[in-house]
């Protein structure tokens, strides 16, 4: 069973939320976040990209920065305020983009589950991401920033929060992007019932947040040893989590431009390439369906399709981004590690083909690759065999907003 907690909220002042609110801290760089908080002291990028408040160039991870976000944070809950809830509930957080809703369980969740794979991950995670998010979470001692989680759709949940979400809520604005986001606050009875229905949902998985995640583990192992009287039950133990049924949620595709051609001409890249790959003129700049791509070069795209039979390759070798990397990035381009190599960037899907088409213009890189967005299906059946994605594989949209709710302990 996967643990979905009411807690004691912090959250803003219905009327300061949407000045609060902010986009992830890993959404966006130090200068666009800068430019996001201008003109608003109230806006959570000062708690999560607090360097925007620093000398210029200041090292991410240095003493300063996290100094100054537990400045920010105390000066927030003043200022906002941000108040904590006196009985521990869960909430109901809906976003709306366009046509695609989306309504998930604000919960605080196990850190234990986490370590046990019931909570179940997809992806690896960078030693100095955790290292940062481990102090940011240690220095505030409160999560801000939540994980985001799903699982395989329930009925009996579906029509409580039905039930639910037919009162009005407590916030409800529209970001400057156009994203309706839209919270309520479930009362004490509802959510220990909403609780209860995760009792017949045997995992959770993790959409978006690994590092949140592996931060709130290592947070709750350097605490334990602290407490004399450690239990397992105390706010240290859990963490901030947003957790939607899977048949809600919008995957766009992660795009791929690389810089080189690894020593080889247009003509003979080409060339390597039709060895395994049939290449053909198209007017598409999208895939319309998994198992082809469509490639940026020399000003023209192009739809490239395997020769081989995909079907035949395992549960990791059958994505689209697998089979890219496997066959062209590395077999041809050199690329055998993206997590580290300089010569390839990861385009978000929210960007568009216009944003391959610009860096490839531009002539900094040589080649671009539009995807097919990978599936919720796939991703849960990689993550129920416990293996890991290839990097930069999912793009989720809309983005959770930091600040709505904080998790303290």
């Amino acid at each position: 069973m996967a643990k979905v907690l009411p807690f004691h909220g912090l959250l803003p002042t219905p009327e300061k939320a949407a000045q609060v609110a902010a986009v992830p801290y890993d959404v966006v760089n130090s200068e666009e976040a800068a430019k996001l908080a201008e003109g608003n002291p109230l806006s959570f990028l000062r708690i999560s990209k607090p360097e925007i408040e620093l000398e210029p160039g200041i090292d991410l991870y240095d003493d300063k920065v996290y100094a100054k976000a537990l400045a920010n944070f105390k000066r927030l809950c003043e200022l906002a305020p941000l108040k904590l809830d006196s009985d521990e509930h869960l909430y109901i957080y809906r976003l709306k983009m366009g046509d695609h809703v989306q309504t998930g369980i604000v919960g605080a969740v196990s850190a234990d589950e986490y370590n046990k794979n019931i909570i179940k991950k997809h992806e690896k995670t960078r030693r100095d991401k955790e290292d940062d998010r481990t102090r940011h979470v240690m220095t505030l001692h409160s999560h801000t920033g939540p994980a985001f989680l799903t699982y395989r759709d329930s009925a009996q949940i579906d029509d409580l929060v039905g039930k639910l979400t037919a009162a009005p809520p407590l916030f409800d604005f529209t970001a400057p992007d156009g994203i309706v986001h839209t919270l309520w606050r479930v009362d004490a009875g509802s959510s220990r019932i909403l609780s209860d229905l995760f009792a017949n949902v045997p995992y959770l998985y993790i959409a978006d947040g690994h590092h949140r995640s592996a931060a709130a583990a290592r947070t709750a192992a350097e605490c334990a040893p602290k407490n004399p009287h450690h239990t397992g039950k105390e706010d240290y133990n859990y963490f901030l989590a947003v957790t939607f049924p899977a048949s809600q949620l919008k995957i766009l595709p992660y795009n791929r431009a690389v810089k080189t051609m690894n020593s080889m001409t247009s003509a003979q890249f080409l060339q390597a390439l039709s060895a395994k790959f049939n290449i053909a003129d198209t007017g598409s700049k999208q895939p319309s369906k998994s198992g082809e791509f469509c490639m940026y070069l020399d000003g023209k795209w192009s739809l490239v399709t395997p020769k081989f039979d995909v079907k035949t390759l395992g549960v990791i070798e059958c994505l689209d981004v697998s089979i890219l990397q496997d066959n062209i990035l590395a077999a041809l381009l050199g690329i055998d590690d993206p997590r580290t190599s300089k010569e390839i960037d990861f385009i978000g899907g929210i960007r568009g083909t216009a944003e391959l088409e610009k860096l490839v213009n531009s002539g900094k890189y040589a080649v671009a690759f539009s995807m097919f967005p990978t599936t919720l299906n796939q991703l849960m059946n990689i993550a129920d065999a416990d293996a890991i994605m290839p990097p930069k594989s999912t793009w989720f949209e809309p983005k959770l907003r930091d600040g709505i709710v904080c998790h303290n302990f």
